[in-house]
């Protein structure tokens, strides 16, 4: 079970994690997870090509590892990398050492690349971190977190009700969690062109975050 739309007394109990954006301009902040992969990030690159949109990709770090071209292409394209641990860790079930560590693997590999950035960014897999990662996490990173959550992982949401119910949340500013995998990519084809479309249309851009 996920909420759609993350409640605000959540993003209250955790104001020094990133939810959204609060700027005056009509911009939405696309994000894909888990990626690159052959499956599924070309195919979001194009439909992002398309409608001249930015995005940020929290990678895995092993998937970058495997796939170079295609994070050079995340990168040749104008969006931005972000760290999603190296091997797609849960934070609950993890010790601070033992997440903070998987972390650096990954920050390691970004730092390689030829990105002009401010602090790097850093989102927790299943959204899930303790207090003390976050903590130390924060002294170094910019902890990304999101408004709106697609579901497009979801087996029980077909894409109609992805689609529907991720436009009828989005708003200026919102955080938009996709996935570029090979379980999403299938409701990715039906859902992201259609939003581009819609949100483009209503004179939205799509920034990098």
């Amino acid at each position: 079970m996920f909420k759609h739309k993350t409640p605000n007394w959540i993003q209250n109990l955790f104001p020094k994690l990133t939810w959204c954006s609060n700027g005056d301009t009509k911009t939405i902040y696309l994000t894909f997870d888990d990626g690159p992969v052959p499956e599924a990030t070309p195919a979001v690159l194009n439909y992002l090509k398309e409608y001249g949109a930015q995005a940020t990709f929290f990678c895995v770090g092993a998937n970058m590892a495997k796939h170079p071209g295609i994070l050079e292409d995340v990168l040749n394209e104008g969006h931005r990398v972000g760290n999603h641990t190296e091997n797609h860790l849960d934070g609950w079930r993890c010790s601070k050492s033992e997440y903070l560590e998987n972390v650096q693997i990954c920050q390691e590999r970004i730092d390689g690349l030829d990105q002009t950035q401010a602090k790097p960014l850093m989102r927790p897999p299943y959204g899930r971190i303790k207090l003390g990662q976050a903590q130390s996490l924060l002294t170094t990173h910019e902890v990304v977190m999101w408004d709106v959550l697609s579901g497009d992982f979801a087996p029980n949401v077909s894409p109609i009700r992805c689609l529907q119910k991720t436009q009828s949340l989005v708003k200026q500013g919102s955080i938009v969690v996709f996935h570029d995998s090979l379980k999403t990519i299938n409701k990715l084809n039906f859902v992201l062109p259609k939003m581009l479309r819609y949100f483009s249309e209503q004179g939205f851009t799509f920034k990098v975050l």
